[in-house]
């Protein structure tokens, strides 16, 4: 009989209640901590697995929360740490269970910088004031800076905590400010973590390329309180992703004790992102996935996956076809190859 377990991590939705009646609004979470000690008192014991509903049975009868992750599927005990989706919130938070490290084609440089994180996130105690707590992935779209950081999440079992910048932005003064506090407040919580910053450019430009708006500006001195640690962040590894790093502002840059590049993947590389991606394919591959490697230099792992491989199927079962071939992944290419940028002529006068 297999062992029940107990649950690390619970992510919880609200729903509502079963019937519309004069109740008044649930109110908003307002300290997660105090929710949680509540939480964990009135369902300790209870089998919980994704899907399943919880109801308040205390303040709020009958009061529906739907259970987003359970990591893993088991009992909420004493320990487990539980977390509530505020239905505005622009952070997200998720258990990673579906992507390795090595799963990551190439880019060796940097799977083996991001080892240390992954120690850290491990053994926080043991790295002290030396811990990798910020750190900025850089280079081309699509070249498996975001796959990276929710592997090291899901190596390490810690959660995975991401926003994208633009979100940060809000539309009235302290909205932004109140974001990163609900960002790191949540970090805080279930730390060890992983927080991930996507599209950071947006909020960091630097200031000789355009002025710094005053919403802006409060995101990032939010921010650059939380990476300069003045609240204590033990165990929170901040991963800023930009595929733009000369626009950054040096003060921000600066915060990150370290930078780490992903490039285009090389012929080699791309003809293995190509294989592992015809492997559980839902049509016959009739082609020489050498040729398509060869004539998509430039092209980043998800320009293969999305615009090619993908493009390609959806046109063969458009047209009824059992497989794909060659000339079908060519034709995919040519509709979207990047063309080769030409150096700009000299105006002589």
């Amino acid at each position: 009989m297999k062992e029940v377990q107990e649950v690390k991590y619970l992510i919880l939705r609200p729903l509502g209640y079963p019937l519309k009646a004069s109740y008044h609004e649930y109110p908003v979470v307002d300290n997660p901590r105090v929710f949680e000690r509540y939480a964990r008192d009135q369902w300790k014991g209870e089998y919980v697995s994704k899907g399943k509903m919880l109801f308040d049975y205390r303040m709020f009868p009958d009061f529906a929360f739907e259970v987003v992750s359970a990591e893993p599927e088991g009992i909420i005990t004493d320990s487990t740490r539980i977390l509530v989706e505020s239905p505005k919130s622009v952070v997200e938070t998720e258990i990673v269970k579906d992507v390795k490290i090595e799963d990551v084609v190439g880019q060796e440089e940097a799977k083996k910088k991001v080892r240390v994180i992954l120690k850290y996130l491990q053994n926080p105690e043991k790295f002290g004031k030396w811990a990798p707590k910020n750190v900025l992935f850089y280079g081309p779209p699509g070249t498996g800076k975001t796959m990276t950081a929710k592997a090291l999440a899901n190596e390490a079992n810690v959660p995975f905590i991401s926003v994208k910048s633009t979100k940060l932005i809000g539309e009235h003064v302290g909205d932004g400010a109140r974001r990163i506090h609900e960002l790191y407040e949540r970090a805080r919580q279930v730390a060890p973590c992983i927080v991930f910053l996507d599209e950071f450019d947006s909020i960091a430009l630097d200031r000789s390329y355009q002025d710094l708006r005053g919403d802006v500006s409060e995101v990032v001195n939010a921010l650059l309180t939380e990476l300069d640690g003045i609240e204590k962040n033990e165990g929170i590894c901040t991963i800023a992703a930009t595929n733009r790093i000369e626009l950054i502002d040096p003060s921000i840059r600066s915060r990150f004790e370290e930078e780490i590049e992903f490039t285009l993947p090389s012929l080699e590389e791309r003809l293995k992102i190509l294989e592992n991606n015809f492997r559980d394919f839902p049509l016959k591959v009739r082609a020489n996935l050498k040729v398509i490697a060869e004539i998509t230099e430039g092209f980043s792992g998800r320009d293969l996956v999305e615009k090619v491989i993908k493009s390609a199927l959806h046109k063969a079962i458009a047209e009824e076809r059992e497989y794909i071939g060659t000339e079908d992944l060519v034709k995919a290419v040519e509709r979207v190859k990047k063309p080769v940028k030409q150096p700009p002529k000299q105006m002589f006068i």
